[in-house]
Order: C-alpha cells, then sequence, then structure tokens
C-alpha cells in the first residue's frame, strides 16, 4: 500500500474513534436529564342540549398542531351515565390527557377528571360544582339570563325553546347555525342538573378556565367564581362570547388547551 493511502486510513481510522468517543460520552449525560414528555391527548366533553359534533372547529385546529383529540357523545341520561361514557373514552387514551369540557360537561369532567389519564381540566363556560353542589342550585344563586328558556317535558327531560335558541345559546353564531343546532338538539335528562357531585377533580388536578363574557345560559359572574375557586391556572374571558363560546371562538379555545397541555407538560 502507498505511503499517501497509509496516512489518510490512519486520519479516518482516528477520527472515526474521536466521533466514537464522543457520542459515547454524551450518553450519559442525555440519560441523566430526559426531556418532560409533551402531553398529546386531548379529551373533549360536550355540554347539554348539543353533541360532539360542535367541537368540530376546535378539534381541526388541534390536530392540525399535532394533538391525538378525541370527543365523547355522552348519552345525557345521567351524570353517572355520562361519566362512564367519559372514562371510556379516557381509558382508550395511550398516556396523559387534557380533559376538557363546555357547559353541563364541566360537571361531568369534575368527577371524571379524577381518572388517572388525566393531568389537567378546562373548562369552556362551564360548570365546576364543589362537593354537594348541582348545577341548579348554584344557578339559582347566580341568576342567568336565559335559563327561562329551558322546557321540561312530561318525561322529564330538558331542551331549548328553539325560538330562544339562537338569542339564549347561541347569540355569535349566524341565524343559520344556531337554527340547525335548534332542531337537532339533544334532549337531557333533567336531572343531570340536580345531581350533586361528589368527588371534584378540580381539588387535585390543575385547572385553566375560559369564561364567556355575554353567557346568557351560565352567568359569567358564576363562572367567574368558579375559576377563582379552583385556582385556574389562567382564566380567558371574551367579551362578547356567547354560551357557544366553543363553536365562536375556536381558536381562542384551542389556544387555552394548549396552554393547558403545555402547563400540565411542565409543571414541577
Amino acid at each position: 500500500m502507498k505511503e499517501t493511502e497509509m496516512k489518510r486510513l490512519n486520519m479516518s481510522t482516528a477520527m472515526a474513534v474521536c466521533l466514537m468517543a464522543g457520542a459515547a460520552g454524551s450518553l450519559p449525560a442525555q440519560a441523566q436529564t430526559p426531556a418532560t414528555p409533551p402531553i398529546h391527548n386531548i379529551v373533549l366533553v360536550h355540554g347539554a342540549f348539543v353533541d360532539g359534533s360542535g367541537w368540530r372547529p376546535v378539534y381541526d385546529i388541534l390536530t392540525h398542531d399535532g394533538y391525538n383529540v378525541s370527543i365523547v357523545q355522552e348519552p345525557l341520561t345521567g351524570l353517572a351515565d355520562d361519566v362512564a361514557a367519559t372514562k371510556r373514552v379516557l381509558d382508550q387514551q395511550n398516556g396523559p390527557a387534557i380533559l376538557v369540557g363546555h357547559s353541563y360537561g364541566g360537571a361531568i369532567i369534575t368527577e371524571a377528571g379524577t381518572d388517572s389519564h388525566v393531568v389537567g381540566l378546562v373548562y369552556i363556560a362551564a360548570h365546576a360544582p364543589d362537593t354537594g353542589e348541582t348545577e341548579a342550585g348554584n344557578g339559582k344563586l347566580y341568576p342567568a339570563i336565559g335559563r327561562s328558556a329551558i322546557i321540561k317535558t312530561p318525561d322529564g327531560h330538558a331542551y331549548i325553546d328553539p325560538k330562544r335558541y339562537h338569542a339564549e345559546f347561541a347569540a355569535d353564531l349566524s341565524t343559520a347555525e344556531a337554527n340547525f343546532e335548534a332542531h337537532s338538539e339533544a334532549l337531557t335528562w333533567a336531572k343531570v342538573f340536580t345531581t350533586p357531585i361528589v368527588n371534584p377533580a378540580w381539588k387535585t388536578k390543575p385547572v385553566w378556565y375560559m369564561v364567556a363574557d355575554a353567557d346568557h345560559i351560565i352567568s359569567p359572574d358564576l363562572e367567574r367564581m368558579y375559576a377563582a375557586r379552583a385556582h385556574s391556572r389562567e382564566t380567558i374571558q371574551v367579551p362578547g362570547a356567547s354560551h357557544s363560546v366553543y363553536r365562536s371562538h375556536p381558536e381562542e379555545v384551542a389556544h387555552l388547551i394548549e396552554d393547558a397541555a403545555a402547563g400540565a407538560a411542565n409543571k414541577s
């Protein structure tokens, strides 16, 4: 072998040994300081009178941003049934999850949020009752403008008067959207509103809260009380937003959920 070729071979061998040694030396440091895994799983829970399809605008934003999003279709046949439906979806998650509830969905996540998969709770214009409290009881303490629009059927279900749906539930949606929702309502077993909470998850899990500043179904003052009492890490108030804030302001809702995912991942 020529002398020049021998020199090149020796130089290549030396470089390879140095690179291998450098890589090996860096491995212990990497192993000692692992990065905190981000929270990728988001579970969305709808409220009374609607179904999970209303989450579509928020779903589209979150999935575009790389999150794994699941939507619970609870039966609205009782708080225990709706909590069970939520836990079935939580059981399908492959890691920690952020649990999000709108309206009555807040009562559901308040109970279901004790599940071990849940590392953070996001309330979107939602109820967050304490032990022994009910939505109806808290609503009497903080009366809402449009609660009289809720009608009870002879067999114990509730719905919103379609003639008042746009004004009271979805004032910041288009007339066409509100009319469609008004005529595709998911009737809700009325006793869900008088079922007391047993074990509120917000006492042990971090909370993020969005207040709909022009809500006619849940008083904004009640929403602010819920947020303060749960020591919300971030409270967003959306001026002029109706109870349908999750549909009318999906960007703000998605941003708050992503803040929750980041905050839960970075907790000390």
